[in-house]
């Protein structure tokens, strides 16, 4: 499937990827267990996150169930940087591959997650990016305002 909007989604969604690879290679392992806020992600937490959003909201665009993504969660556990960066990596390639696979006809078909919402599977993507970008956003404001940090990376290009 060659669909100029999927390659151009996944294009920034691949730019998150790489930028967010850039901020994991400016942190200390001492950074990793600041949490800034009760009852909110560390930045280890955050960043495992992150790691594995476009495998577990692929998956919830293709209707798994609450239980299945209890499973998916409970069984990828990262802790280390170097996992954290081999899976986020990873997950995106899984995703850009099952995208760019995807004809018209799918892209357009309605998927629900498991607590009700409908999307086409294009608009799953959309989500997707949105839903790195926000994160990625957030890994910086808790680095900067509460660690001190600013990793000085480009978030854009």
């Amino acid at each position: 499937m060659n669909n100029y909007y999927v390659r151009n989604t996944l294009n920034q969604i691949h730019i998150a990827v790489k930028s967010t690879i850039e901020i994991m290679d400016k942190l200390d392992s001492t950074d990793l267990d600041m949490k800034p806020t009760d009852n909110k992600f560390s930045i280890r937490q955050l960043l495992a996150h992150i790691s594995l959003i476009c495998k577990a909201d692929q998956l919830i665009s293709d209707e798994a169930t609450a239980d299945e993504m209890r499973t998916f969660y409970t069984s990828n556990s990262l802790q280390s940087i170097a996992d954290m960066k081999e899976a986020l990596l990873s997950n995106f390639a899984l995703l850009e591959n099952r995208y760019l696979e995807y004809t018209e006809d799918e892209l357009v078909q309605k998927m629900t997650s498991y607590w009700g919402v409908s999307y086409t599977r294009f608009e799953w993507l959309l989500e997707i990016s949105s839903h790195i970008y926000h994160h990625r956003g957030q890994l910086l404001a808790m680095l900067v305002h509460c660690v001190g940090k600013d990793p000085e990376v480009a978030l854009f290009e």
